[in-house]
This record gives C-alpha cells, sequence and structure tokens, in this order.
C-alpha cells in the first residue's frame, strides 16, 4: 500500500507518470518548480505554460482523460493487495541511491518488502544464454554475498540473472535477499518460466518496476531497467558476457555513476568471455572469488553475531572444479514469450557446431562425472558422444581425463 499518500495525492503521481509528452526533460523542472503533482493539476493553463510549451500546458490543466482514469483506477486496486506498495520520489523511502542517477523514476512498483531496497546492495548480471558454469558461478557468488549481508539485484531475465537471483534466495532467512528489476510491468513476468521464481522473489525480497501496469517486455524498456540495476547497487559483477551484451550496459552505466564494477575472467576461446575481458581492460576488477568483491568494498554486511556462510559457498569462480550448486533451471524453450526482444543479444554469431554436450561442457576443462552430472546421460553415451567430437576437432581430451571446447 502507498506509505504516505492519501489516494488523490497517489492518482496525482500515477497521472502524472501517465501524462504523454512529458519527458524527464519535463517532469523535473515541473516538480522543482511547482510542487508536487497534486498541486500542478490544480493550476491552469497559463501558470503552467510559464514552465512546459503551451500545448501540454492546456494537456495538463484539463480533466484526466478517460484511459488514464482507467489505469490509475486499476492501479489503486492493484496497489490495496497485501505485499504491494508505489514509491514516489517524494517517499522518505524512496531509495537513495536511485537519486544518483540521471533519470530516476517517478514511481516504483513494488511486489514484496520495499525495505530491501535500501539495503546494501550488488549487482549480478551476465548473459541471457550462459553457459552450466557461467550459471553456478553467478550462483555461488550470489549465495555467499547474499550471506555477507549484500542484497543481490539483478533483472530477472533467464541465465545468469536467474542464477542470482537463486543464489541470494538459497542463502536463507538469514541472508540480505534479493531484488529484482524488471522490464515490464510488476504484474507481468518475463520471461513467463520464471513465474514461480519471481513468486518466490516478493516473499523474500522485492519485484521492482517502474513501468505501468500491464506494460509488456518491449525492446527499449531493458536498457533502462539496467539503469536501475545499476542504480541500487554499491557495484555490479558481470558473470558472462558477449561482446554486444545488454550486461556491459549495465556495467557502463555502474561506471558512470561512480559504482565499483567487477568481471570474471573466462576462457579465451568463449564468445561469452569476451565482454568479460573487454571489461578487464577497461579497468573493471578481476574477481576469481566473491570476497574479492566483499574485501573491495569494505567486507561483510552483517552484523557481528550473524556468523558466516560454510566455506563451501563462498563463492570461488568455478572451471576445472565441481560446482556446490547445480543449476535449477528448466531447459530452454522455444516459447515466444520467453525469447528475448530482437535488440538485445548476449551472443556472437551462431556455432553452426554446437550442441546440447557442448552447451553442457562450456569452455572450461571438466571432468566427465561432471559432465554426466550436467547432461543426466549415462558414461557410455557421454563417451561415444565425446569420442565423436573429439574426432569432429570440437573438443580435446586432456590429462586427467578431462575435455575441453576448442574454438570453432
Amino acid at each position: 500500500m502507498p506509505l504516505t499518500h492519501s489516494p488523490a495525492e497517489l492518482s496525482a503521481w500515477l497521472r502524472f507518470s501517465l501524462e504523454p509528452g512529458l519527458t524527464p526533460a519535463l517532469r523535473y523542472p515541473l516538480l522543482s518548480t511547482l510542487g508536487l503533482p497534486e498541486h500542478i493539476y490544480s493550476l491552469g493553463a497559463s501558470a503552467l505554460a510559464k514552465v512546459v510549451p503551451q500545448a501540454l500546458a492546456i494537456q495538463l490543466a484539463a480533466s484526466t482523460p478517460p484511459e488514464v482514469q482507467e489505469q490509475i483506477e486499476r492501479t489503486l486496486q492493484w496497489v490495496d493487495q497485501p505485499g504491494h506498495t508505489i514509491l514516489t520520489l517524494a517517499d522518505a523511502e524512496y531509495p537513495q541511491n536511485l537519486l544518483t542517477i540521471a533519470d530516476p523514476p517517478l514511481l516504483l512498483y513494488v511486489n514484496g518488502d520495499p525495505g530491501y531496497l535500501s539495503r546494501p546492495a550488488l549487482a549480478v548480471v551476465g548473459a541471457r544464454n550462459a553457459t552450466p558454469g557461467g550459471c553456478e558461478n553467478a550462483r555461488a557468488f550470489a549465495q555467499y554475498l547474499a550471506g555477507e549481508g549484500w542484497c543481490v539485484v539483478s533483472g530477472l531475465a533467464q541465465g545468469v540473472d536467474a542464477a542470482a537471483h537463486e543464489g541470494a534466495l538459497q542463502a536463507g532467512p538469514q541472508g540480505a535477499g534479493t531484488v529484482a528489476i524488471m522490464g515490464t510491468g510488476i504484474d507481468r513476468v518475463y520471461p513467463a518460466r520464471h513465474r514461480d521464481l519471481a513468486h518466490r522473489i516478493a516473499e523474500h525480497g522485492a519485484l521492482v518496476s517502474e513501468l505501468p501496469l500491464g506494460m509488456g517486455a518491449l525492446p527499449h524498456h531493458f536498457p533502462a531497467r539496467n539503469r536501475l540495476v545499476a542504480g541500487l547497487a554499491r557495484g555490479v559483477l558481470v558473470v558472462e558476457a558477449a561482446r554486444q551484451s545488454g550486461s556491459l550496459i549495465t556495467a557502463r552505466l555502474a561506471g558512470e555513476s561512480g559504482r565499483e564494477v567487477f568481471a570474471i575472467p573466462g576462457s579465451i576461446h568463449s564468445p561469452l568471455s569476451r565482454g568479460c575481458h573487454a571489461l578487464i581492460r577497461q579497468g573493471a576488477k578481476l574477481v576469481e572469488t566473491a570476497q574479492d568483491i566483499t574485501d573491495e568494498l569494505g567486507g561483510s554486511r552483517r552484523s557481528a553475531d550473524s556468523g558466516r556462510p560454510a566455506a563451501s559457498t563462498r563463492g570461488r569462480a568455478r572451471g576445472q572444479t565441481k560446482s556446490v550448486a547445480r543449476s535449477s533451471q528448466s531447459p530452454a524453450t522455444s516459447d515466444n514469450e520467453d525469447a528475448p526482444p530482437p535488440e538485445h543479444t548476449d551472443t556472437d554469431a551462431s556455432d553452426p557446431s554446437d550442441t546440447p554436450l557442448l552447451r553442457a561442457l562450456g569452455y572450461d576443462p571438466l571432468h566427465l562425472d561432471v559432465l554426466q552430472e550436467r547432461t543426466g546421460q549415462d558414461i557410455p553415451t557421454l563417451t561415444a558422444q565425446l569420442l565423436e567430437l573429439e574426432l569432429a576437432g570440437h573438443i580435446a581430451r586432456l590429462e586427467g581425463g578431462r575435455f575441453q571446447r576448442l574454438k570453432s
């Protein structure tokens, strides 16, 4: 429910956020010059025209259009439900970190506990089509960070984002939780396969959107979402990213707003390592363990008596060793609702030699038993497939019974 506003005040904020043609360049001068939206809408066109163009002044002075009023009524019904909150720029509970970015949202729709938005936070982002190893790293790092008192912020996308949210939830009730910034309206989960994950985040963290109810996933929503991911956090960890990736937008925005940028290095053969390597060349901090991050940012954010997580969950980047946590994501499907928007890519050109086994192998050397665990296949079947891939020049057999994918 709204924390400090009457229905009339919140209705004015909602109309202000939905007003056609009212760009950020016009919103903030209006607010700073004339006051809160309820007062702005009480003024006549002549007074408003001193701050905004005449046509917009006439629009603001007119009655609320029916379609906008319908959206406002729908939103007021939504916010009356348990666990639903709308934070405005005028709320004391509005996260202070977002006030430091270039375009703080007028409103934040929150499903869950809005207090999570003001916790010390770190963003964990990366490729949608992450390798199994990338998801394992994201999950292990996030679990350790949440256990150390850092709320994990990400974007609810498939791949690294989902694994990061899962890892933070695995830290349990003593962890700092997780916040998912959505590229849709708060009442629509994208991708649809993450409905259960979104429900768990709302119970043990918060779902957040700046978009109106009912808004679907459009390409331009995701760079805007990324600025909030970067803005809420003290730093951003990029786990895997191709050279053209939305994760690099998040990292750039973080750097521009004075946040720390961290990156996990990977195989020189992996397309999903190239974005991380580029960030490291540009000055991002190379990290091998999650403790590298907490040390850089001043250590744990836990209270002195809350203890530390077990050593096995301290978030070491995994390559040749087995992972502590395995991915619980469903395999990718061809569901159109789950497909990434067309202008938000995480990969280089597709690999014609790609197979499920190669995807499970990734680009790090792995033992046969790890591959068996990832694929669920029996040893004879795996051995036959690996031999075929080796003869075709797609993988190499290394010492110690390990296999590594070769650059195509």
